[in-house]
């Protein structure tokens, strides 16, 4: 595709915003309290022109979303020990099933092509076994992966989205600065650590090259997860009615193929009770099939080999590659399978709490793993040529149904891991605008991050049923299954290192240390199952790089799509030159024009104008925007601005959603608090005007340099101590003649520096009357009802734009927004409100 550079505001763009340069946010109701006497003996005390030389000039409105709740955590969750505990339990079916189901088909994989032909290699086996569960899962995931998480959330695009808080490497351009206040509250102290660290930053944020290969290795990571989503129901339920066979050896394998597609469909089933519901359900049977193989596993330990406690020494993995060379290389494609599930205990991470996750798996999954394996190993000791079915073979005859039907139910579940991991993933993808639109429903009122994506659903259970129908054998699933899993673990280290040394700033010796001993087992691990592509590991790559074309086209049709609309955006100037009636007739009734630019009038505005013959006195541009925090308290919500002169009655609303919210409001909640708001702010806005003349009267010796109503440094002040630049146009002849004439004047770019005239005094009753006259005005409109106002757009690459990015353009990405949820479902617009205008956009 063509490349693009980072877009350039133009002279118009810059005249936009130095009109808009006056914010209002109502964050708070109670936030003018703290504003009293106090405050103007400060500021007239001499305090506000060392304010200005000190303060950066930065936007009101990024000053403002600095004050978001949950900014400054990593993980806002903070359960009490008996949810925790809680959490933990249905972890183990959710999170765990997959990893716990591994014992079923890792050493029948193993030497299924390799000939055991010393004890020795059974104990090199196993003692790569325990050293790899406890290097990854425990010591990578556990102890390091877990903490990187994003304000909770998990998985490799959790990662990107930390990434993107700390550094300017989102393609899409609309960040704020709002969006660095975590990395520069860290940034404190200049030390060599700091020095690398900004340097790194730097070095990704100057480049759309590295911000482009960065998204397509985050995307690679994502992907693969969906192959595991696909992939972890087949084997784990084939393994496990495969059982079938030792007790009925008269079973064909097309029953068994049968049998697991039914229990593959009642399985997907179950998904829309909810992550919480499906969890209390399989809970219990994880927890018993737990035990049951822990407890197995010590018998046979104690009954064929107690010796088998040798495997702990590594100098058993040293002897086993000293003596098969190749062979062994090749048998690790089988023995990464005993980590299967592990990237699940931090891509469901938003479904529990960092807690719950490492109680679960260092008090019950790790050690029952190993006593399970071996007691397996121990069997085999006995029996090497039962290594075929040995799990089954090694369980007692007493328990052999009971553990049959325990080892269904444990594979079914074993499914949910990854299932689960792959709302997650989609969810997170849906944030960063990299996923066309889908309907996520939550299906928790107690914990945010457990969700239900019906479409993601039923694609997984169709793939699930071919992939199954096709193979017909665990051994091919198994070659691709590790192709996934070993994939995407290499993308999580490596972003945990850059994680590592640009944001947490560890020392070089230890960012080093981690990526050089995981990222060396993962990367050996990778080599191996490599080789199993023509035998089924080019399965999950062909679903991955699927998965990763529409994810990218999307991203980047919709990147092409918000430059355009920044390149043409419309000037305040053409807006002045209307005049109040916007060059139409202006009707009662509010308009929310929905749009995704945070500054500037969207061009759809002016198709609007241009093209009704009236168009609604009170007219909000609302922008939908979702910020890298998880959850964005009510009272937070909305931050609002003025968009020119008081009579113009235009709005700018920006509605901020964390990517764990969801919008459960419908419209006319969401009208209601919109409006609500937005009273409060006409009312704090008149206020903070009241106050700040009470603080500089026109009688001060402040020169024009000094007034604060001319300084655009001020926009960067805290709530508490900023100005209100934006000029209070009266409605009505009746009001105070100087205020009225000062600010009714034409729109300009000085528009903003218009003051209260010197020779004047400040009226509260005038502007207590301009607010309540402004009030009457919405409350008017209000009651006329409320209409949408929608574009729908069409992309399309211009005439002189390359035959791939037409291709992308045109036909893909214009086949993925016709095919996608529709925007007006997705924003809760109701059909017999809304007003659309079809809008095509040249990229």
């Amino acid at each position: 595709m063509e490349g693009e550079t980072e877009h350039e505001e133009t002279p118009l763009v810059n005249r936009l915003s130095e009109n808009e340069d006056d914010i209002r946010s109502v964050n708070s109701d109670e936030r003018m309290s703290s504003l009293g006497s106090e405050s103007s003996k400060v500021l007239t005390a001499g305090l506000w022109p060392r304010l200005k030389r000190a303060v950066p000039r930065l936007d009101s409105l990024d000053v403002e979303a600095m004050q978001v709740s949950g900014m400054h955590h990593m993980d806002v969750k903070d359960h009490t020990l008996s949810i925790t505990l809680h959490l933990a339990f249905q972890s183990l079916g959710v999170v765990y099933g997959d990893m716990g189901t591994s014992p079923l088909y890792v050493y029948s994989s193993t030497f299924s092509r390799f000939k055991i032909e010393s004890s020795a290699d059974i104990l090199g086996a196993l003692s790569i076994i325990i050293y790899t569960i406890t290097v990854i899962p425990l010591f990578k995931y556990v102890f390091i992966v877990l903490r990187a998480n994003n304000n909770g959330e998990g998985g490799t695009l959790s990662l990107y989205s930390l990434i993107c808080r700390y550094a300017k490497v989102n393609l899409l351009p609309n960040r704020q600065p709002a969006d660095e206040h975590l990395s520069n509250f860290k940034l404190q102290v200049p030390t060599k650590r700091l020095e690398r660290a900004l340097k790194i930053k730097e070095k990704l944020e100057r480049h759309t090259l590295w911000k482009t290969i960065l998204l397509i290795f985050v995307l690679v990571g994502a992907s693969l997860v969906m192959g595991d989503g696909i992939l972890t129901p087949c084997i784990s339920v084939m393994s496990a009615v495969s059982g079938l066979r030792v007790a009925l050896p008269s079973l064909t394998q097309d029953v068994i193929v049968g049998v697991s597609i039914g229990i593959l469909v009642i399985l997907f089933s179950l998904q829309r009770f909810g992550t919480g519901t499906v969890g209390f359900l399989f809970a219990p049977v994880l927890c018993v099939w737990f035990t049951a193989i822990a407890v197995i596993g010590l018998c046979n330990i104690c009954r064929y080999e107690p010796g088998v406690f040798k495997a702990f020494n590594p100098a058993y993995i040293y002897s086993y590659f000293s003596r098969n060379g190749f062979k062994a290389w090749s048998t690790l494609g089988g023995l990464v399978l005993c980590i299967t599930g592990g990237e699940a205990m931090f891509a469901d991470l938003g479904h529990f709490s960092v807690r719950s996750i490492q109680i679960a798996f260092s008090c019950i999954v790790y050690p029952c793993l190993l006593l399970a394996y071996m007691g397996q190993a121990a069997y085999l000791l006995r029996y090497p040529s039962n290594v075929d079915d040995a799990f089954y073979k090694s369980t007692p005859d007493v328990v052999f149904w009971p553990m049959l039907v325990i080892a269904t139910l444990a594979a079914m579940i074993a499914s949910q891991a990854m299932i689960s991991a792959t709302f997650s993933v989609i969810k997170m993808a849906l944030a960063i605008d990299c996923f066309p639109r889908v309907k996520v429903v939550h299906t928790s009122k107690r914990f945010m991050g457990q969700i239900y994506i019906p479409v993601i659903n039923w694609f997984l259970m169709i793939m699930c049923v071919v992939v199954t129908a096709c193979f017909k054998s665990t051994d091919q699933i198994g070659n691709a299954y590790g192709v996934a899993v070993v994939g995407d673990m290499l993308v999580t280290t490596s972003l945990v290192t850059l994680i590592m040394i640009m944001i947490w700033q560890t020392s070089l010796f230890l960012a080093l240390g981690f990526v050089l001993i995981i990222g060396s087992v993962e990367l050996l691990y990778l080599s191996a199952v490599l080789l199993k592509v023509p035998e089924g590991g080019w399965v999950p790559l062909a679903l991955a790089a699927a998965v990763l074309a529409v994810m990218y086209i999307w991203h980047y049709g919709n990147r092409m799509k918000y430059h355009s609309e920044l390149e043409h955006k419309i000037s305040m100037d053409y807006i002045a030159d209307l005049g109040s009636n916007l060059g139409t007739v202006r009707v009662p009734g509010v308009g929310l024009l929905y749009n995704e630019l945070v500054q500037g009038i969207p061009s759809v505005f002016g198709y609007f104008i241009s093209s009704l013959p009236a168009i609604h006195n009170m007219i909000v541009f609302v922008c939908i925007k979702y910020v890298p925090v998880p959850v964005v308290p009510q009272m937070e919500r909305f931050l609002f601005r003025r968009v020119g002169p008081r009579n113009y009655h235009l709005y700018r609303c920006v509605a901020r959603y964390g990517y764990k919210d969801i919008r459960k409001e419908d419209h006319y909640i969401f009208e209601q608090l919109l409006i609500h708001r937005l009273e409060i702010f006409i009312q704090q806005e008149a206020s903070e005007y009241a106050l700040e003349h009470e603080s500089f009267p026109p009688e001060s010796d402040l020169s024009d340099d000094d007034d604060p109503l001319l300084d655009d440094d001020l926009s960067s002040l805290p709530s508490t101590l900023k100005h209100l630049k934006a000029p209070l146009l009266s409605n009505s002849a009746g009001q105070n003649n100087a205020f009225a004439s000062a600010v009714e004047s034409p729109c300009s770019s000085d528009m903003t520096a218009t003051v209260v005239p010197s020779n004047s005094r400040f009226d509260h009753d005038s502007i207590d009357s301009i607010a309540a006259t402004e009030l009457g005005y919405l409350d008017e409109a209000k009651e006329e009802g409320v209409v949408y106002l929608l574009g729908h757009a069409d992309v399309r690459a211009k005439k002189e734009s390359s035959f791939l990015k037409k291709l992308v353009i045109n036909y893909m990405y214009s086949f993925l927004a016709r095919n996608c949820r529709a925007s007006t479902e997705a924003l809760s617009v109701p059909h017999t409100n809304l007003l659309g205008i079809g809008v095509t956009y040249m990229v």
